[in-house]
């Protein structure tokens, strides 16, 4: 016990603190993710933020210190997400037979996503910068984070916005594609997959490649299509709106 403490207060210290504690809690995690046959309840990423934040919390770390090392795991979201291009790129017979249908689907859930969130807002009386934080929700939070600052919202809750809704998604994804009786079979997953992609971005893109290839392959491009769709497109009703 006196030599963790002692590893303790030396990583805390250093900017391997945050690299080793979100690799172990991460880690850890998974192999209780695994162990339980990948419940949707027991996602890592849900439990790795709260270990984190508890941890953090309890030894009284700030974030600052703690992300000084997580950021090297940071770095590599940007080469994760290029690496989804390569199931797409085994599928592109496939893609190129389907492209305006995705285009649609793509376009009317990212309507659907961000058009429900913003009128909910509005209906419970939010205000105007947070309902405009709410409208790029569906994005990958470094990007919902640029459009909400473009259209006048607050960075911050934007991407607080998005991890909730990715969470959301990866969490009730099966049940819900269950309750409407989408098959787990065949053509069927690239349709979860797209639609958890449409809805829920990154988080729920990881979620369908942990349960079906042709899932994931979907929602990364569905993750990809709201990207594009969305930095051109809300700028551009958030205009009109004004």
């Amino acid at each position: 016990m006196p030599n963790f403490v002692e590893l303790w207060i030396y990583l805390s210290a250093t900017p391997l603190f945050g690299l080793t504690a979100t690799l172990g809690v991460y880690l850890a995690a998974h192999a209780a993710y695994v162990r339980l046959g990948q419940a949707p309840w027991a996602n890592p990423v849900l439990w790795s933020v709260a270990g984190l934040a508890a941890a953090l919390l309890a030894t009284g770390v700030p974030y600052p210190s703690y992300f000084a090392g997580a950021q090297f795991i940071h770095f590599l979201l940007g080469p994760a997400v290029v690496a989804l291009a390569w199931p797409l790129w085994q599928r592109r017979e496939a893609l190129r037979q389907r492209w305006g249908r995705l285009l649609v689907a793509a376009l009317a859930g990212g309507t659907a996503a961000s058009g429900s969130a913003v009128a909910l807002g509005w209906a419970v009386g939010l205000p105007a910068e947070v309902v405009l934080s709410l409208a790029p929700k569906s994005m990958t939070a470094p990007v919902a984070m640029g459009v909400a600052e473009r259209i006048g919202g607050i960075p911050a809750l934007a991407a607080v916005f998005a991890v909730l809704t990715g969470l959301a998604g990866a969490l009730s994804g099966k049940y819900l594609f269950d309750a409407l009786r989408v098959p787990a079979a065949g053509a069927g997953w690239a349709a979860r997959g797209f639609a958890l992609g449409t809805a829920s971005h990154g988080i729920g893109a990881a979620r369908a490649l942990q349960v079906d290839a042709d899932a994931g392959a979907y929602a990364g491009l569905a993750l990809g299509l709201q990207v594009v769709l969305g930095s051109l497109l809300l700028p551009l009703a958030a205009g009109w709106l004004r």
